[in-house]
């Protein structure tokens, strides 16, 4: 499985983001490829990113760089910044780049006027 972007090690971390922690890589719904993370995509991927919609978190689409596993955003959202399948810690700041690639629950409600589904 190809992942895109500026690496410096075999375990996802890139140029931007190479803590300890910084072990995820992110496939965009826009083009289905995976990226190191959104700088990656946005100096690489030559087109706009989209978020993934609330209805499609079921879809596999984050890569654990420690032990390859395909997690689906539900699963990586509801984590507690660790993999489900090896337990190696991801970076809790990520939250901090939600919207780069996920829909909220608060998008929607934006979008839909404020209402409650």
């Amino acid at each position: 499985m190809q992942v895109h972007g500026r690496p410096i090690d075999d375990q996802t971390r890139c140029v931007h983001y190479h803590s300890e922690l910084d072990v995820v890589a992110i496939k965009f719904k826009c083009c289905g490829e995976l990226y190191l993370c959104h700088l990656c995509h946005e100096e690489l991927a030559g087109h706009v990113a989209e978020q993934w919609s609330l209805d499609e978190y079921d879809e596999p689409a984050i890569l654990c760089g420690v032990c390859g596993t395909m997690l689906t955003i539900a699963e990586y959202l509801g984590s507690g910044d660790h993999c489900p399948h090896c337990a190696a810690a991801f970076n809790p700041g990520c939250r901090l780049h939600t919207q780069f690639y996920f829909e909220t629950a608060g998008d929607a409600c934006e979008a839909d006027g404020g209402s409650v589904k």
